[in-house]
């Protein structure tokens, strides 16, 4: 494959990623209201976070499709459209570096990456951003963390290693490559 081919085809797949992210947590907002910004966030989409063990593609694609989708929460919380954004990147990053990493054949430990950075970042967006009448800001940020990573690893580990198994058994990637 030629640069110029193999450049479009990555902006293809980016896009592609981008816009089914965004679909699908337009669609879950629609089905069911606020499901996919409630305090245990269990969004279908992030499943699509696994497709970064398999191509480079996802960083930008995910990163894209999760601003998108986060203007839907925009008015409960404005700051989500950062530093979500800045989460699913991070972990796209993560994910994509820790691809080789497996147990099993499963990347165990790119799929805990969501968990582990929307946990941490989301958590602390929460935790200040947020009022709360808890003394503690280490509770405070300990269970709001941890309700979030607990969606992450709900959506990522139920959905998203059963979905990129069914990805790379059937080698849709690789019949573009």
């Amino acid at each position: 494959m030629n640069k110029q081919r193999k450049t479009t085809f990555y902006l293809t797949q980016a896009a592609i990623i981008a816009a089914l992210y965004a679909a699908l947590v337009y669609l879950q907002n629609m089905l069911v209201p606020n499901s996919a910004t409630l305090a245990v966030q269990v969004r279908v989409a992030e499943a699509l976070t696994m497709l970064s063990v398999i191509t480079p593609a996802a960083i930008p694609g995910l990163t894209l499709g999760c601003l998108l989708a986060n203007f839907t929460s925009i008015q409960i919380m404005p700051l989500d459209v950062i530093f979500g954004t800045l989460a699913t990147f991070l972990a796209s990053v993560c994910m994509y570096r820790l691809r080789s990493v497996r147990y099993r054949n499963i990347s165990l430990l790119s799929a805990l990456m969501p968990a582990v950075f929307n946990g941490v970042i989301i958590g602390l967006e929460l935790t200040f951003f947020i009022p709360n009448d808890s003394d503690s800001i280490l509770i405070v940020f300990l269970t709001q963390g941890g309700l979030v990573a607990l969606g992450e690893v709900i959506s990522v580990m139920l959905l998203g290693i059963p979905f990129i198994k069914t990805v790379e058994k059937r080698k849709i990637f690789q019949r573009f490559n």
